[in-house]
C-alpha cells in the first residue's frame, strides 16, 4: 500500500476523532508480532511491557502463538497487570524499592506466585527483608546478569552496553547465587541479561555507512563474548539452583540471542510497534504501528504547515533521532530551529502546499511505549475502520514512573 493509500486509510477510519490523538495499526502490530515470532526461531517471546503500555495489546499479544510472560517495568505494575487477569507470569525487569508494594506482594500468595522481581546485589536482598521483616514468606528473584562487552580483557575501563547490573563474571554470579540460597525467604528462579547494546543500536543507520560498518563490528565481537560468557555463568548457577528460565535479548538481538542453548526465552516489545529508532536495523523493518495525528493550524507560508502540539522526545540521550518524525503526507521534515514543540511543531516540504487548516499530519514517536504517556487512549484500526478504542495505562489512572 503507498503512503497515500496508507494515509487515506488511517484519515477515514478516525475522521470522527478530533487531532491530536493517537492509533495502533493492528495490521502492522500483528504482521510485527508474526516476524518476531518467526525470528525467535521457536524461542518463547516475553513482552517487554514498557514497550506497549497498554492492556488491550498486550492481552492481545499474548494470546499469539510463541509469546508467553510479561517483563514489566515496576513491581507496582506487575501487581496491577496481575490483579486485572491480563497476566500470571510477570518478570519485574528492575530492581525495586517500592517498600509499601513488596509489602503488598508478601501478602498475596497467588501475586508471590506470578511475580519474580530482580536482583543483581546482596543490597536488594537487604531491603527486601527491611521491608518486609523476619520470617517473610518466599520471594521470587532473578538474577540480573550484565551483558556489556569489556573488550579489554573485562576491565572497566571500557564498558559497551547498558550500565545495569554489577555481576558480570561467572564466578560473581555463583557467589551472589549463594548468598540468595542461603538466604530464608528467597527462591532464586531465573537469570535475566540484556544486551542493548546488540539489541538497542541500529547496525544500519540511516545515512551513516561508516557508523554501521563500526556497530556491526562491535555487535559480532559482544555477541560472541556474551554467548561464552552467558553461558558459563547458566551452567555455574543451575550447579546451585533449579533455574525456571535464561532471558535474554531484546528486539533487535533476536535471531542472535535465541540461538544461545543457554538461553530459554527471549524478551521483545518495541518491534510490535515499530518506533523510528528501529529502522536502521538490516535483519528486520518493522512496520510503522503506532501513530499520531495533529491537526494543521497554520499556513505560514510556502511549503511551511504550522501543527498543534508535537513536542514528545523521547528518553535517552539528546539528539533528532529522539525526536518524533512526520510520516504522513510523506516529504514533510521538522525545522531545525523549533523542531518538535509544546504547543506548535512546524513541518516543511512541498507537501505542506497541499495541506489545509485542520488536515492531520501523521507522526511517528522515536520510542515504542513513551507514546501511551501522551495520551489515555490509543484507536486500534483494522482496514479502514476503528475496531475498538482502549485506554493506556495514563487512561486507566496509572503512572509507574
Amino acid at each position: 500500500m503507498s503512503p497515500q493509500q496508507q494515509r487515506v486509510r488511517f484519515d477515514s477510519a478516525t475522521e470522527g476523532f478530533d487531532a491530536p490523538f493517537a492509533l495502533v495499526d493492528l495490521d502492522a502490530f500483528d504482521h510485527n508480532a508474526t516476524e518476531l515470532v518467526r525470528r525467535a526461531g521457536g524461542v518463547p517471546i516475553r513482552v517487554a511491557s514498557k514497550s506497549v503500555r497498554v492492556r488491550a495489546l498486550l492481552e492481545r499479544v499474548l494470546a499469539m502463538p510463541g509469546y508467553a510472560g510479561l517483563m514489566t517495568y515496576s513491581l507496582a505494575e506487575a501487581m496491577w497487570l496481575f490483579a486485572e487477569g491480563t497476566c500470571a507470569d510477570l518478570l519485574v525487569g528492575y530492581p525495586t524499592t517500592d517498600r509499601a508494594t513488596l509489602q503488598k506482594l508478601a501478602h498475596d500468595e497467588a501475586a508471590r506466585a506470578a511475580i519474580t522481581i530482580m536482583v543483581d546485589s546482596v543490597e536488594h536482598l537487604d531491603l527486601v527483608d527491611d521491608a518486609l521483616g523476619p520470617g517473610h514468606p518466599d520471594i521470587r528473584v532473578c538474577l540480573e546478569l550484565d551483558a556489556s562487552w569489556r573488550p579489554l580483557n573485562g576491565s572497566r575501563r571500557l564498558h559497551v552496553g547498558p550500565l545495569r547490573s554489577p555481576v558480570h563474571t561467572a564466578a560473581q554470579a555463583t557467589a551472589l547465587t549463594r548468598r540468595i540460597i542461603d538466604r530464608p525467604g528467597f527462591s532464586l528462579v531465573g537469570i535475566m541479561a540484556y544486551e542493548g547494546q546488540i539489541a538497542g543500536i541500529g547496525d544500519a543507520p540511516p545515512g551513516n555507512p561508516l557508523r554501521g560498518v563500526a556497530v556491526r563490528w562491535m555487535q559480532s565481537k559482544s555477541a560472541a563474548e556474551l554467548a561464552e560468557r552467558r553461558a558459563a555463568v547458566v551452567a555455574a548457577v543451575r550447579a546451585l539452583a533449579p533455574l525456571e528460565f535464561v532471558n535474554g535479548g531484546g528486539t533487535g538481538s533476536l535471531e542472535q540471542t535465541s540461538s544461545e542453548k543457554a538461553v530459554t526465552e527471549v524478551a521483545a516489545g518495541s518491534g510490535l510497534l515499530g518506533p523510528t529508532l528501529f529502522d536502521g536495523y538490516r535483519a528486520f523493518q518493522p512496520r510503522p504501528a503506532a501513530l499520531f495525528a495533529l491537526p494543521v493550524v497554520r499556513r505560514p507560508g510556502p511549503n511551511v504547515a504550522t501543527l498543534f502540539t508535537g513536542g514528545y522526545p523521547a528518553s535517552g540521550p539528546i539528539g533528532e533521532d529522539r525526536l518524533p518524525s512526520p510520516y504522513l503526507p510523506a516529504g514533510l521534515k521538522l525545522t531545525k530551529l523549533e523542531a518538535a514543540g509544546e504547543v506548535q511543531t512546524p513541518v516543511t516540504g512541498k507537501a505542506a502546499d497541499r495541506l489545509r487548516i485542520g488536515d492531520r499530519v501523521w507522526m511517528r514517536h522515536a520510542k515504542a511505549g513513551e507514546l501511551a504517556e501522551r495520551f489515555r487512549e490509543f484507536h486500534l484500526v483494522r482496514g479502514y475502520e476503528v475496531e475498538r478504542t482502549a485506554p493506556t495505562y495514563r487512561g486507566e489512572g496509572q503512572a509507574f514512573g
